[in-house]
């Protein structure tokens, strides 16, 4: 197991939450740096560890805890995978919104931990809008457990949010509960090529009743998916008038990635304007989310000069993948955040030894 090119002296593979609080606890205390690991899937997001001393893989953790189909929620293991919960839940005819890019093979944790979403963001918002309580391993050996277990539970003090995105740099991710969705009961891809692709994107996303995800290329090809009752569908596909295609194009679609990778955030009005400063590469884009995967031979220079771009409407560009050395020279993360200051005092308060993934997070 290698992290931006350094390798642990060891690899601990703990099978319940107490074993793997443990084994961090112990390793807080001997001053070691710990990385926590669920697929692997997204080890290239970050900055370039400042040591890595034991790599605390998740997938020992993957029980299905609890899941109550009338209250449409479910609580798993963070080490499970999603297509390992989509499967559980295909059998009660529900399922969990979450396809993140690199797939297949992400952990529930690893998505969190790593604040990833895919194409069903545009209707279904990202995970952390559907989280509804996790459980965390503390660097001094506590387990931490914040929201609940059915969505109208208030009580406690609410952490969801800030372990989402961390990187693992607060605690591990060791459990989480899920707001779940009834299957939709039909479902149709849709393709185009269309010579205005834009404006066939505003057309699409003004209909009555949007595609759940849609998607475009930078070689101008376009991606729907369109779900609900038969009638609603069959209303959405003659709306939109594009040719159908296989289902199986969405997995295909959800393995792009690269050893060169930048996601670019901006508001949805600025994403048709920002694609004209991107030099080099290919990418795809959620039009309607303002999100945009960059990839390819991608040099300083262009990711400079396109983090500027994303920066100024108020944006950002975060390397999901690079080089080592391209990550020393652009930075992982972008400009410092107006909120840098607190962020460093919440870190000191949960992991004041720098336990966790030392150097890889904006703290």
């Amino acid at each position: 197991m290698v992290v931006d090119g350094l390798q642990p002296r060891r690899v601990e593979r703990p099978e319940t939450a107490e074993q793997l609080a443990g084994v961090l606890r112990a390793a807080a205390e001997a001053s070691e740096a710990v990385i926590p690991v669920g697929g692997g899937r997204a080890l290239g997001l970050g900055d370039p560890p400042e040591r890595f001393d034991v790599a605390l893989e998740t997938r020992g953790l993957r029980r299905l805890l609890e899941l109550s189909q009338a209250d449409l929620t479910v609580s798993v293991e963070a080490g499970i995978t999603v297509e390992e919960l989509d499967s559980v839940l295909a059998d009660v005819g529900q399922f969990l919104p979450i396809d993140p890019f690199n797939a297949p093979g992400h952990t529930i944790g690893g998505v969190l931990a790593a604040g990833l979403a895919g194409p069903l963001r545009l209707r279904y918002g990202s995970p952390r809008d559907f989280v509804i309580g996790l459980r965390v391993a503390l660097p001094d050996g506590r387990l931490a457990t914040s929201g609940g277990r059915v969505v109208k539970n208030v009580s406690g003090y609410d952490l969801n949010k800030l372990h989402q995105g961390a990187l693992g740099s607060l605690g591990v991710i060791v459990a989480a509960s899920f707001k779940v969705f009834p299957r939709p009961h039909h479902e149709v891809t849709l393709i185009a090529r269309p010579e205005e692709p834009w404006r066939e994107v505003e057309r699409a996303l003004a209909l009555p009743m949007p595609p759940v995800a849609l998607e475009l290329t930078s070689e101008g090809r376009l991606l729907a998916r369109v779900a609900g009752s038969r009638d609603g569908v069959r209303r959405m596909v003659e709306e939109l008038d594009w040719a159908e295609a296989p289902a199986s194009v969405w997995a295909d679609h959800a393995r792009r990635a690269g050893q060169t990778w930048a996601r670019v955030s901006v508001p949805p009005g600025r994403l048709r304007g920002l694609t004209g400063q991107l030099q080099g590469g290919a990418w795809w884009a959620s039009p309607g989310v303002g999100t945009l995967h960059w990839t390819g031979d991608l040099d300083a220079g262009a990711i400079r000069r396109a983090r500027a771009a994303a920066e100024q409407v108020g944006g950002s560009l975060t390397l999901m993948a690079a080089p080592v050395e391209l990550k020393r020279q652009v930075g992982a993360w972008g400009s410092r955040p107006s909120t840098a200051d607190l962020m460093r005092r919440v870190r000191d308060a949960f992991d004041p030894s720098r336990t966790l993934s030392p150097g890889r997070y904006v703290t």
